[in-house]
């Protein structure tokens, strides 16, 4: 299973989840080493289906660091943060979470749109 690290560590997570508000935002950000790109997207997609399937979906989109970059983000837009932690909660997808590779590092973090 990836390892999960708060990109905010006053701010984790799953302590996000408690919050009430929507729309909301979660930006995964993925450490994936160049070796495991090409095993660690198939086992993405099929996560993303699974997520475009439940209660709450708006959109998601993968991208890719440029200039050999390690990097994959995930930027995925949700209803609210009852209907991501519902999801992201699941049997299913906590089993297909199990499934990527323990040196894969995960730093997923929610946000909500502000006006600018």
């Amino acid at each position: 299973m990836a390892t999960l690290r708060s990109l905010d560590p006053m701010t984790p997570m799953f302590a996000q989840f408690k919050e009430e508000t929507g729309p909301v935002v979660l930006a995964n950000t993925f450490v994936v080493p160049k070796e495991r790109t090409e095993a660690f997207l198939p086992l993405f997609r099929r996560q993303a289906e699974f997520m475009k399937a439940q209660p709450g979906f708006v959109s998601l989109r993968m991208h890719k660091g440029t200039a050999g970059s390690r990097l994959l983000m995930n930027v995925a837009v949700r209803e609210s943060t009852e209907a991501l932690a519902r999801a992201f909660g699941s049997p299913e997808f906590q089993r297909m979470a199990a499934e990527f590779p323990d040196d894969i590092v995960s730093y997923p973090h929610v946000f909500e749109q502000i006006d600018v």
